[in-house]
């Protein structure tokens, strides 16, 4: 059992011996804990994991923004499901895994069917998902880089979600991927004629572009069709 954290704090992060002991220990530690209410955690087959970075605004939270009120805006208009940001636990026995993604969706269908459960809180209130939802979304920041393109995105296709969407926005040129769910591991979804790709579980293409706003700061936009 190991411990990471991803950005050392003074005084230092203690973490008792018992989230490291099982997925069903790191899950009730989870939810009861005292570190700052922003901390994103993970376990991951024994490995817990607390990313402790500052998100960047126009790199990060920007990107972040965009996708999950475009996405959620297509969710309810088409009466998909439900999709939210960042904030709860998603827990997937099989795969040991639990974490705080950056934004996920879950179709009707998911819940219907009972691929998806809702878990309850102590004082009341749905604090968790437990299952396979049907997309993730992480946006990539220095504190996570090893995180979202090696650990999570093999945890994710063990956690049969069907669609992860990864983007690194740091760069000049920003990195937009949706990899589908294969037969032996994730494999990206080809880009279409003018940057648009498909996903299969929104029915639709995107393309992201990125200007300047009228304040002269970078600007994100999630395009769709």
């Amino acid at each position: 059992m190991s411990v990471t954290v991803a950005i050392s704090e003074n005084p230092p992060i203690t973490v008792p011996a018992r989230a490291t002991a099982s997925l069903a220990s790191f899950r009730e530690w989870a939810r009861d804990n005292d570190l700052p209410e922003k901390t994103k955690l993970l376990y991951c087959r024994g490995e817990v994991m607390i990313d402790m970075g500052t998100e960047q605004i126009f790199s990060h939270v920007e990107v972040k923004t965009e996708i999950t009120t475009v996405l959620r805006v297509i969710a309810k208009e088409g009466k998909l499901g439900r999709m939210w940001a960042e904030g709860f636990l998603v827990t997937n026995k099989d795969a040991e895994l639990s974490c705080n993604p950056d934004a996920v969706f879950v179709s009707n269908e998911a819940f219907s069917s009972k691929r998806v459960k809702l878990v309850e809180g102590k004082e009341g209130g749905f604090v968790e998902l437990l299952g396979s939802p049907d997309m993730v979304l992480e946006v990539v920041s220095d504190s996570s880089e090893k995180k979202d393109n090696q650990t999570l995105f093999e945890a994710y296709y063990e956690a049969g979600i069907s669609e992860y969407w990864l983007v690194d926005a740091r760069g000049e040129e920003i990195e937009f991927n949706i990899y589908k769910h294969g037969s032996k591991k994730y494999t990206v979804v080809k880009k279409q004629p003018g940057g648009w790709v498909k996903s299969a579980v929104f029915g639709k293409s995107f393309r992201r572009t990125r200007g300047k706003d009228a304040t002269g700061n970078p600007e994100f936009t999630l395009e769709v069709k």
